[in-house]
């Protein structure tokens, strides 16, 4: 009888045991993943101080090598506008994701609108051969306009990273799809076969044309990578991706389409769709699917 007793109590024991390990295990991995999301998300938050701290700077610059007084009193506005932003974003957390999404569309606007001065001024330089030109036949009536466009030439150089920084591309309209076995649109993540990734590369005339490779990474709501694209190079490390595509950039808004074959098991939840080009993100967007 005592045998009869005592090994159903090991077996119990045993299954106890068992049990307990494997719940550590997953605690342990689902520790993992939350810090490996929340160092993205730390990652995404200093790329995003870094350009503002970069922007403010350069109206700093620019200020000092304007001789134009409304234009001046315009970039000291804008240099403000961008140094309240940088400290908006400092003073938030990094999993604040409604306010760092907020932050993000306005690091966007501060992007535009430095590039619209940046052209302006380029458009000014570019207008100083010809005042030189009508200056030899009438040097006492562009006097003035003359100075102001030898003062423009000191610029050029220091434009030219300026310039840099309005040609990084964006992407528009990102949009995930859940996708049938028919190809079909559907709600039901259950019923989906692949994700599509729709999106368009905004027109930017001061970007260079060209042959370019676009990267997209796609973070499941646990923090993981839908891998299978390989990687790709970015803030001196290698990422994960989950496709990739190469396009014929020639300036004008170029729209894109990718896909990604659901092969495993998904899970409901928030997803974070990332794209990628140039060493830069270019664009970033989440998605709830059910």
């Amino acid at each position: 009888m005592n045998k009869k007793v005592l090994i159903p109590i090991i077996i119990v024991g045993l299954l106890l045991v068992a049990g307990i390990a494997y719940l550590a295990v997953s605690l342990n991995k689902q520790k993992e993943e939350n810090r490996a999301m929340q160092e993205l998300a730390e990652m995404d938050k200093k790329e995003m101080e870094n350009e503002y701290q970069q922007f403010a700077r350069q109206y700093s610059e620019m200020k000092t090598q304007i001789n134009n007084d409304s234009i001046v009193a315009q970039l000291t506005a804008e240099q403000e506008r961008t140094q309240q932003l940088l400290e908006e974003l400092r003073r938030t957390k990094s999993n604040d994701a409604r306010e760092i999404s907020r932050l993000k569309k306005e690091l966007a606007t501060v992007r535009a609108v430095l590039r619209s001065y940046v052209l302006e001024i380029d458009s000014l330089n570019r207008l100083n051969q010809n005042l030189k030109d009508e200056n030899n036949r009438m040097r006492g009536q562009y006097e003035e306009a003359t100075r102001q466009i030898e003062g423009l030439n000191t610029e050029k150089a220091s434009l030219s990273e300026k310039v840099a920084i309005a040609a990084q591309l964006d992407a528009i309209g990102i949009n995930l799809t859940l996708k049938d076995k028919k190809s079909k649109t559907t709600e039901k993540l259950k019923k989906a076969k692949a994700l599509q990734v729709s999106f368009s590369i905004a027109k930017n005339v001061t970007a260079p044309s060209g042959m370019k490779t676009v990267y997209v990474r796609i973070t499941s709501p646990t923090g993981a990578v839908l891998g299978g694209g390989g990687t790709f190079s970015y803030e001196n490390r290698n990422l994960e991706c989950s496709m990739k595509k190469t396009i014929e950039y020639t300036g004008n808004e170029t729209p894109m389409t990718l896909y990604w074959n659901i092969t495993q098991s998904m899970v409901e939840g928030t997803y974070k769709v990332s794209i990628f080009a140039d060493g830069n993100m270019i664009g970033s967007k989440n998605f709830s699917l059910k």
